[in-house]
């Protein structure tokens, strides 16, 4: 059985029932008999699915948004937006996808030849809980207008999300097996991932999660795509927009309490602007209001887990032991839930463990750089490389930043988010393939090319 706990009160939601060894085949059976004929239908039909699911997550927002507050705390108006991130991705594939799928007749030495892109079968989606609904769509969307089906497991503690978004789905008007929530624990995804009727996988999740995933997709051939942790770098510089600056600071480090793969971890202030920026983002960081997460006001909730709150509370600990100073708060509150009040570190040591790993909580690190090469080289000095952003308005150090920065994503004069229209991903160990826009759509699909003689063209 799942049974989720809401991070605020401590109480126990609903229990939904795991299944069996027999349910998980009876589900890739249905996927596979599914994909047979959801493979031949027209881009009509498949744009006319996705434009319904739009509708019913439109219609249902506050519904999804409450479930996704009370299963892992995020505060309601981001729990809204969230889902409204979810209609604006379906309808971008409904609407702009198909003009991705177009085929593409290229000449060669011998006569053309046409590239086409065509599905290739079930996909197996393990996501996490911290965006419970956008995280799946970014998956989702794509493999319907691709002409695939997807099967998801979700987290343990976002289930009640999960079966919504089956709802969704179903109610819409999908066939039967395109798209199934499998209530099923870890140990079951490497058996899936290697049998014979699953073509591929993708993850969003943590390092650890990637790893074995990648090992398993390994030893059976398979394509896989990996979004993993991340320690995104925001830099400072000194012509920058100091308002914006500290403004997107102080909301990537507590949007979702913290619990985001892409908002900036590591302030990185040249030391010309250093002591102005930290005194206002220490000042707009303790000005967050925290509270009831159903409350529309509430800024900072709690996290996702009494267990999350707890890891994060020890990173904060070792960082101090290391030498980095708590300028303030990082501190537990005492009411029942998983509450934490958000704080600043300086002065860690960029080699001590804390400054290497990924903080998933309201805590931000901010480092002290010389020149634009020092603020380079701590950006990088990281195993991750998923986002960034910088702030500057030098044309010549935005240019070195967005070729110099090892990350997937630069945001310039503004905070890293997701859209679907952009590519999303990042190198290292922050994974590898990219979701969205129409390289998302096209990483689980078989470019052919077909080559033509005798003075044919083949298609248009």
């Amino acid at each position: 059985m799942f049974t989720s706990i809401n991070p605020a009160t401590g109480e126990q939601r609903e229990a939904i029932p795991e299944i069996d060894d027999g349910g998980v085949n009876f589900a890739l059976e249905r996927a596979q008999t599914a994909f047979r004929s959801w493979r031949d239908s027209d881009i009509a039909r498949r744009t006319e699915l996705l434009i319904a699911i739009a509708d019913r997550f439109e219609a249902n927002k506050r519904h999804l948004a409450e479930t996704c507050t009370a299963e892992m705390g995020k505060p309601i108006a981001q729990a809204i937006a969230e889902v409204e991130k979810c209609v604006a991705g379906f309808r971008y594939y409904a609407e702009q996808g198909p003009a991705h799928l177009e085929p593409v007749t290229i000449d060669t030495a011998s006569g053309k030849a046409v590239a086409r892109w065509l599905p290739q079968g079930p996909v197996l989606a393990i996501m996490p809980w911290n965006f419970p609904y956008w995280q799946v769509v970014r998956f989702l969307a794509p493999t319907i207008l691709a002409g695939n089906v997807g099967l998801l497991k979700h987290a343990s503690i976002t289930q009640g999300c999960a079966a919504l978004i089956q709802q969704m789905v179903s109610t819409a008007g999908a066939p039967d097996g395109v798209f199934q929530n499998l209530p099923i624990k870890s140990d079951k995804v490497s058996d899936i991932i290697a049998d014979d009727r699953v073509v591929a996988a993708t993850l969003t999740g943590s390092e650890g999660a990637g790893a074995k995933v990648a090992e398993a997709a390994g030893r059976a051939l398979k394509k896989v795509v990996l979004e993993l942790g991340g320690s995104d770098p925001l830099i400072v510089m000194p012509s920058a927009d100091m308002d914006a600056a500290v403004k997107n600071a102080v909301k990537a480090r507590v949007q979702n309490a913290g619990q985001s793969c892409i908002c900036a971890k590591r302030m990185i202030v040249h030391s010309d602007v250093y002591d102005e920026f930290l005194d206002r983002f220490a000042e707009g960081m303790k000005a967050v209001r925290i509270g009831d997460p159903m409350d529309e006001n509430t800024e900072l909730g709690p996290l996702s887990s009494i267990g999350q709150r707890d890891a994060v509370l020890e990173q904060v600990a070792r960082a101090k032991e290391a030498g980095a100073t708590l300028l303030f708060g990082a501190e537990k509150i005492d009411r029942e839930g998983a509450w934490m009040t958000p704080g600043v570190l300086t002065d860690v040591p960029r080699d001590s463990e804390t400054a290497q790993e990924e903080v998933f909580g309201p805590v931000a690190m901010v480092f002290k750089a010389g020149d634009i090469d020092e603020a380079i080289a701590i950006a990088n000095d990281v195993p991750y490389g998923l986002g960034s952003s910088v702030f500057t308005q030098d044309e010549a150090e935005i240019e070195r930043f967005v070729r110099d920065i090892e990350a997937g994503m630069t945001a310039v004069n503004t905070m890293l988010a997701s859209t679907p229209e952009a590519p999303f991903g990042g190198v290292k160990r922050s994974g590898h393939g990219r979701e969205l826009g129409p390289w998302g759509l096209h990483e689980f699909m078989n470019l052919k090319s077909v080559m033509y003689g005798g003075g044919q063209a083949g298609g248009d």
